[in-house]
C-alpha cells in the first residue's frame, strides 16, 4: 500500500523521572520512545494516514521497543532498518517550574542512525506512491553520513513525485549554527513547504524581522514581525510555502501558542487563533504541528486557511498530553477547531 507520509530520522529512548524531581535526585525512570520524524508519522497515523517511518536501530531489546511504540500507533516501520551495530539513542527529560526551565540531557553518541549511509535505505520502494515526504535539521546533523543519507531521500523523493516538508529544528547541542548553515542551505532547493520557528531561522539563517529588537527569551511575539521573515525566506530559498510556530513563553507551564502559513506563490498569510495552553508536556509540540499541517494539506488539498488552524489547534492539544507523540483523534482536533469546551466529556 502506498503511503500517505513518509519521514526519516531518528527516534530515541526517553527517561524522565518523576514530575518536579531533577535527575540527581531521581530513584526511578519513565521509559518512553520519541523522536521528531517518529513524532510526526505517529501523529498522521492517529489522523487516519497510512504513515511510515524510516531510520536505523540497533537489533536488540533497545531498538525493538522503539519500533514496537511505533507499531502500537499505526506507523509502518518496513523502511527502517534494524543493524547488529550502533546503539539505541537516549534522552533525559527534567521538568522544570519557573524561573527554573525544562532541561534536556542526550545520550545519543554512535547511535544506530548516526553510522546509516547511502544506499541502505530503498528509498525507491519506500516512496512508490507515497504523497508526501517529511524529514527535519536533526537528521543531518547527527553525522556526515546520516547528512549524505538525507541529500539521498531528499532526491528519490523528488524524482518520485512527493511534496517534501523541512523543519528546521536546530539543536545546539547537535551542531553550530554555523554548521546547520552550511549542511542545509543547500538542501533548501528540494523543500516544498519549511516548517520553522523565528527563533530557528535566525540562528541558522540569519534571517530575523526586519527592526526587531533582542528579546531572547521571546515573551511576546507578534504575527506582523513573523510575516516577514517568511517573506525574507521566501525570497532567498524559493520555497512555495512557509509555515512559523508562534510560542511565548510566559511561564515554563503557561504559554500562548499559534501559528502562521504563508502561500508564496499567492503570497497570501493565513494565521491561526491564538491559544493559551496549560503544559503538561510541551516535548512534540512542533512535531504535532507539523503533523497536523501535513493530513490537513491531505485531507482538504489547496485549503492552506484550515490547515494552519487545524496544526496549531492539534499542538495546542499536544501540549497537554505526556510523552513525544499526540495521543489525539481528528474529531478531537476539529471539536477544538469549533470552540471545544473545558467541560467534563461523559
Amino acid at each position: 500500500m502506498p503511503y500517505d507520509v513518509v519521514t526519516f530520522g531518528e527516534a530515541m529512548i526517553r527517561l524522565r523521572p518523576e514530575a518536579g524531581l531533577r535527575l540527581e535526585q531521581a530513584h526511578s525512570l519513565e521509559m518512553t520512545a520519541g523522536g521528531g520524524e517518529l513524532n510526526v508519522a505517529v501523529g498522521c497515523a492517529r489522523l487516519g494516514l497510512t504513515a511510515a517511518w524510516a531510520s536505523r536501530l540497533p537489533d536488540n531489546p533497545l531498538g525493538r521497543f522503539i519500533r514496537g511504540k511505533a507499531h502500537e500507533q499505526g506507523v509502518c516501520t518496513n523502511p527502517t532498518i534494524l543493524a547488529k551495530d550502533g546503539r539505541a539513542g537516549l534522552y533525559f527529560l527534567e521538568e522544570g517550574a519557573s524561573p527554573r526551565a525544562q532541561a534536556v540531557v542526550y545520550d545519543r553518541a554512535d547511535s544506530s542512525i548516526s553510522r546509516l549511509k547511502p544506499g541502505e535505505i530503498d528509498w525507491k520502494k519506500a516512496f512508490d506512491g507515497a504523497r508526501r515526504f517529511h524529514v527535519s535539521g536533526i537528521t543531518p546533523a547527527l553525522s556526515a553520513t546520516a547528512a549524505a543519507a538525507t541529500v539521498e531521500a531528499l532526491k528519490a523523493a523528488k524524482a518520485a513525485g512527493c511534496q517534501v516538508s523541512y523543519d528546521l529544528n536546530y539543536r545546539s547541542k547537535l551542531w553550530t549554527p554555523e554548521q546547520a548553515r552550511a549542511c542545509q542551505e543547500p538542501l533548501m532547493e528540494h523543500v516544498d513547504l519549511l516548517i520553522t520557528t523565528e527563533e530557528d531561522t535566525k540562528v541558522v539563517f540569519g534571517i530575523q524581522a526586519r527592526g526587531a529588537g533582542d528579546d531572547e527569551q521571546f515573551k511576546e511575539v507578534k504575527f506582523e514581525s513573523y510575516r516577514d521573515v517568511a517573506r525574507q525566506l521566501a525570497e532567498r530559498f524559493g520555497f512555495p510555502a512557509i509555515a512559523i510556530t508562534l510560542r511565548e513563553n510566559k511561564s515554563v507551564w503557561f504559554n500562548s501558542w499559534s501559528g502562521l502559513y504563508y502561500d508564496a506563490k499567492a503570497q497570501a498569510f493565513h494565521e491561526a487563533p491564538r491559544y493559551e495552553v496549560e503544559i503538561v508536556d510541551r516535548v512534540g509540540a512542533g512535531d504535532s504541528f507539523a503533523a497536523g499541517l501535513l493530513a490537513a494539506l491531505l485531507f482538504k488539498p489547496g485549503d492552506a486557511d484550515h490547515a494552519i488552524r487545524f496544526a496549531t489547534a492539534m499542538s495546542a492539544l499536544k501540549h497537554t498530553i505526556p510523552g513525544d507523540f499526540c495521543i489525539v483523534t481528528r474529531a478531537e482536533v476539529e471539536s477544538l477547531m469549533k470552540g471545544g469546551g473545558l467541560r467534563i466529556v461523559r
